[in-house]
C-alpha cells in the first residue's frame, strides 16, 4: 500500500475519444493502424473563398447520444466533444456515478481557445439583428474553462479542477499537470483530457495568413498532412476530443478498476521565450523539456522504445523537433521508432496531446505502433525512423510523447507499462 512518504504512482484506468477516425477506441485505433486518414473537404461552412479547403472534421458526431438537446444547444461544440469523451472515459473505466467520493476526484482541461464556435455565431447575430436577439448563452459557452464545468457537472466532481491553456501543449501538460495532483495527495482520481473545436472561417483564414496551412492537396486531402515529408506544406486544422481516468495506483486496485493501459511516469513543461509562433531553431526548449520529463521518471534516453512526434507537417516544426530528439537521445535517436498521429488526423490544437496520450497508451498495451501516413519522400533534415506507411509490432515498455505549442510552450508526457499487477498489493 502507499505510505505516507513514499511518492503515489499514477495509472490510465479509461479512455474516450472523438475523432476524425472514431468515436470509439477500437475504431480510432484500427484507423491508426490502417494508416486511414480523416481529412478531408470542410463541410462545417462555405470554403470556397480560401486557399486552404480542408480539415480534419468530425463528420460521425451526435452530442445528442450524450446529452439532452436543450443542453447540447447551450455548449459550445468542444464542450459537447469534452464531455463526450469524458463520458466514455469514465464509462470504459467503470468509475460508479454518481461518485463515491465526489471530493476526491478532479477535472482537468486543455484546450487552445475554447468556444471559439459561439464567439463567431454570438458576434454575427448581434451585429445583423443586434443587441435583443443576442443569446443569454452566448457570453458563458465561450469560455474556456466550460468544458470543465460541464464535465464537473456530470459527475459532481468536486475536487481540484483546472483549465490549462498552453496552445497546442494543453492537451499533453494537462495529463502531467492533474497526475502531480494525484501525486500530491490532492486527490485520488482525475478526468483528465483536452477538446478543441475551431474549424471556422476565420482560423483557417488566420492560419493561411500565417502561411502555416498547405493549399496544394484541396483535391487530394488525404495526403495533405505528411510530418516529416518534403513535400510537407503545413498542419491540417482538425477537431476532437480525448479523456483519461487518471487514478492512484492503490485506489485503483481497491476498486478493482477494469483497465490499467499504463502508468504516468513522468512530465516536464518548459518554455521556449523565443518567438510567438516559430520554434527555437536551437530546439532548446524541446530538449529541456524531454531531458526534465524523462529525469522525473528516472528514466534515462536509452530506455525509451517509442516517440510520438509533436509531427505537425509543418517544415519548421519537423525539422526542429527532430533535432531536439537527435540531442536528447544521440545515437540511440536512431534506434527509436518515431510516429506522427496527426499524419491521419490533422491537429486538433489543445485535444491533440490527450488524442496523442490515448494512441500512446494503446501502443503499450496492445503491442503495435502505428505508422506516420505520407512520409514518402525523405527529407534530408529529417533522417530518423517515422515509421514510414506500415504499423509495427514493437515490445514498447516506454513511450515518450511530446506537444509544442504556439508561443513556445513546451510539454513532455513519459508513460510506461504496468508490468505488477494488484494482486501483490
Amino acid at each position: 500500500m502507499n505510505e505516507p512518504g513514499r511518492a503515489r504512482r499514477v495509472v490510465i484506468t479509461g479512455m474516450g475519444v472523438i475523432t476524425a477516425l472514431g468515436s470509439d477506441l477500437d475504431s480510432f485505433w484500427d484507423g491508426l493502424l490502417a494508416g486511414r486518414s480523416g481529412i478531408g473537404p470542410i463541410t462545417h461552412f462555405d470554403a470556397s473563398r480560401l486557399a486552404c479547403r480542408i480539415a480534419g472534421e468530425v463528420t460521425a458526431f451526435d452530442p445528442e447520444d450524450f446529452m439532452p438537446s436543450k443542453e447540447a444547444r447551450r455548449m459550445s461544440r468542444c464542450s459537447q466533444m469534452g464531455m463526450a469523451a469524458s463520458m466514455l472515459a469514465a464509462a470504459d473505466a467503470g468509475l460508479a456515478t454518481p461518485l463515491a467520493n465526489s471530493e476526491e476526484v478532479g477535472v482537468y482541461v486543455g484546450t487552445a481557445v475554447g468556444g471559439v464556435d459561439r464567439l463567431d455565431e454570438g458576434i454575427q447575430n448581434f451585429r445583423s439583428n443586434g443587441a435583443g436577439r443576442v443569446n443569454p448563452f452566448s457570453a458563458p459557452s465561450v469560455l474556456p474553462n466550460m468544458p470543465a464545468f460541464h464535465i464537473t457537472h456530470q459527475f459532481g466532481a468536486l475536487g481540484p479542477n483546472s483549465t490549462i491553456t498552453t496552445a497546442c501543449a494543453a492537451g499533453t501538460q494537462v495529463i502531467g499537470e492533474a497526475a502531480d495532483v494525484i501525486r500530491a495527495r490532492r486527490a485520488n482520481v482525475i478526468i483528465a483530457g483536452g477538446t478543441e473545436s475551431v474549424i471556422t472561417d476565420f482560423a483557417i483564414a488566420a492560419f493561411l495568413a500565417m502561411r502555416a496551412l498547405p493549399t496544394g492537396f484541396n483535391d487530394d486531402p488525404q495526403h495533405a498532412s505528411r510530418p516529416f515529408d518534403s513535400r510537407r506544406e503545413g498542419f491540417v486544422l482538425s477537431e476532437g476530443a480525448a479523456f483519461l481516468i487518471l487514478e492512484d495506483y492503490e485506489h485503483a486496485c481497491a476498486r478493482g478498476a477494469p483497465h490499467m493501459y499504463a502508468e504516468v511516469a513522468g512530465f516536464a513543461s518548459s518554455s521556449d521565450a523565443y518567438h510567438v509562433a516559430a520554434p527555437d531553431p536551437t530546439a532548446g526548449g524541446a530538449i529541456r523539456t524531454m531531458k526534465w520529463a524523462l529525469q522525473s521518471a528516472e528514466l534515462e534516453p536509452h530506455q525509451v522504445d517509442y516517440i510520438n512526434a509533436h509531427g505537425t507537417g509543418t517544415p519548421a516544426n519537423d525539422a526542429v523537433e527532430t533535432l531536439a530528439i537527435k540531442r536528447t537521445f544521440s545515437e540511440h535517436a536512431y534506434d527509436i521508432p518515431i510516429s506522427s498521429t496527426k499524419s491521419m488526423l490533422g491537429h486538433p490544437l489543445g485535444a491533440s496531446g490527450a488524442i496523442e496520450a490515448v494512441a500512446c497508451a494503446l501502443t503499450i498495451q496492445r503491442g503495435m505502433i502505428h505508422p506516420t501516413t505520407n512520409h514518402e519522400l525523405p527529407d534530408p533534415e529529417c533522417d530518423l525512423d517515422y515509421v514510414p506507411g506500415r504499423p509495427r509490432e514493437a515490445d514498447v515498455k516506454i513511450a515518450l510523447s511530446n506537444s509544442f505549442g504556439l508561443g513556445g510552450q513546451n510539454a513532455c508526457l513519459v508513460l510506461k507499462r504496468v508490468d505488477d499487477g494488484c494482486s501483490s498489493h
